[in-house]
């Protein structure tokens, strides 16, 4: 399941084995605590227990498969959590598969890692255990989560401002949820979160800002451009960097002007979300299919020749900017 589904999981009841798998550290720590609040400890010091995966081999993992029968001290349950542990075949099929088909109902086991290891695709799809999928959500999906947690800290959110707020922070969950504090304490209980209020107080997310500048460069608004771009400079942004994103700008101008089918339809097929998408298509049909591959090839080529030592990475930029918004005029 989804970790948003975790909630209403945990009201129908524990499981005896969980696996908290993905990417994004927030929703595993928020797991993590939601089935501890669930188990309700009274002792946590004596009953929260934590084991590194790595230790987990040989007769270490077979003692702890041992330790998970142990019984909880002054409450009903005891929860022992192993982090980046990715068992072999053989260690699963032998030691740990035996006791999922029997666990200890005493014991809640956690197995809580990143999903970066070439076997965490099986562990994914052994049985008797639940899978929390915790990697990146899509933006409407967060867009609701982040609606649900901003009405639990007693904010009245715009559907507008938390899609908004999801594009600034980059779809980072963490940083959504530290957001939505500030705003709590900026607001207080009953505070209205608009899109203006969003745009005044959460600070943008780099990703987003270079969103912002591909646009304005669709738009062939050059302040707008140069105001975005001498910010991403100052905090760090080189120009290959830049060269980089505006080449992948225009080569997906290119594509979606190419393409047929609904703004949801283009998405699915690009992997992209479909506000993205219906943005770009504006942006598209207002260069022209053919501009669109112009400029493409044209800022490849700079940013190849950057790389290769043929041009300065300045001058490169300094003549893609000329390119798109001039036409190439300094040629």
């Amino acid at each position: 399941m989804k970790f948003t589904q975790l909630a209403k999981s945990l009201k129908e009841g524990l499981s005896p084995v969980y696996l908290i798998e993905g990417e994004e550290a927030y929703f595993r720590d928020a797991a993590v605590r939601s089935i501890a609040e669930a188990v309700s400890l009274t002792q946590p010091l004596l009953n929260n227990v934590r084991y590194e995966g790595e230790s987990l081999k040989g007769d270490r993992l077979l003692s702890f498969r041992d330790e998970l029968f142990t019984m909880p001290f002054f409450d009903e349950k005891r929860i022992v959590r192993a982090y980046d542990f990715y068992p072999t075949e053989r260690d699963w099929e032998n030691v740990l598969a035996p006791y999922c088909e029997k666990p200890n109902l005493s014991t809640v086991l956690l197995i809580v890692n990143g999903g970066k290891k070439a076997n965490a695709a099986e562990l994914k799809k052994k049985k008797n255990l639940v899978y929390v999928d915790c990697a990146k959500e899509d933006e409407e999906t967060l867009a609701r989560w982040l609606f649900s947690l901003m009405r639990r800290a007693a904010l009245d959110p715009d559907a507008d401002a938390c899609a908004l707020m999801v594009r600034f922070c980059a779809r980072d969950a963490s940083r959504m949820k530290a957001e939505t504090e500030k705003l709590a304490a900026l607001l207080g209980d009953g505070g209205r979160v608009t899109a203006a209020l969003v745009e005044e107080h959460v600070a943008k997310d780099a990703e987003y800002k270079i969103y912002e500048m591909t646009q304005a460069a669709s738009r062939g608004n050059y302040s707008r451009f140069q105001e975005i771009l001498n910010d991403l400079m100052k905090k760090g942004f080189d120009e290959h960097a830049l060269l980089s994103s505006l080449a992948s700008h225009y080569e997906t101008l290119a594509a979606v002007s190419s393409m047929t089918g609904g703004d949801e339809e283009i998405a699915k097929a690009l992997s992209r979300n479909a506000y993205a998408v219906k943005k770009d298509r504006e942006a598209a049909r207002r260069l022209g299919k053919a501009r669109a591959r112009e400029l493409y090839e044209a800022l490849y080529s700079l940013g190849a020749g950057a790389k290769s030592g043929l041009y300065s990475k300045q001058g490169a930029l300094f003549s893609a900017i000329s390119e798109i918004f001039f036409g190439g005029a300094t040629k």
